[in-house]
């Protein structure tokens, strides 16, 4: 009588498994790759600061303010003559918008009830990354911005205009609420190469700029 061994009716998983762990190395190395695509632009050091101008209108003279908790390097701008309502805020250097909308609460001070409810926060507010890590930010405009998040500016370009929406610390005037940052940390703000001059904000002090942000340039 001839025997027989039972035969084996488990299927034959040898090249399914080396293939599920291909596949595991391929998918890890992707993921790899992919962090590193994510990581290494954090990693790389600012570049160069662009040529900021000052973010109203060309010839004009400003004030340039801070005082006692308003933040290091924070700086708000007041003309040194006629009224604030409704000035022109333009782009300090090209770049890309990446927040324009509300930031905090708006509050209710308008040219027609300047002594109206305080919001809290930026109030209508835009962000503008200049590339290299450098970016700016505008507060406190007077209405919802005149761009968009994603929108491409040259240097110059009207972003809105100055109001008194959200905050404003220790002034209820109109004003201009305005920063430069590098690496997402604020930074003293240039004007035409030039520092501000605008440091700490151990005192109340202010500065006065004249405006070389004439034609837009740069898209």
């Amino acid at each position: 009588m001839t025997s027989h061994r039972p035969r084996d009716l488990r299927p034959h998983r040898g090249p399914h498994r080396r293939a599920i762990r291909v596949a595991s190395v391929v998918g890890g190395l992707a993921a790899l790759v992919a962090g590193a695509v994510v990581v290494v632009p954090l990693l790389r050091p600012p570049g160069p600061r662009p040529v900021f101008q000052l973010p109203v209108t060309c010839g004009e003279t400003w004030r340039l303010s801070t005082y006692p908790g308003h933040d290091d390097y924070d700086v708000d701008l007041f003309p040194t003559t006629g009224e604030a309502w409704g000035r022109p805020v333009l782009a300090s250097a090209a770049g890309t918008v990446t927040v324009a909308g509300i930031n905090g609460s708006l509050g209710g001070r308008t040219p027609q009830d300047p002594d109206g409810p305080r919001g809290r926060g930026g109030g209508y507010w835009v962000t503008i990354d200049h590339g290299g890590k450098w970016e700016t930010q505008y507060l406190h405009l007077l209405e919802p911005p005149l761009v968009a998040a994603g929108q491409r500016v040259a240097r110059g370009d009207q972003l809105g205009r100055v109001g008194s929406t959200g905050s404003t610390g220790n002034s209820g005037a109109p004003h201009l609420h305005y920063e430069q940052r590098r690496g997402w940390e604020k930074v003293e703000t240039h004007f035409d190469g030039v520092p501000s001059g605008i440091t700490s904000d151990d005192r109340e002090y202010t500065v006065r700029r004249t405006s070389v942000n004439c034609d837009p340039v740069g898209r």
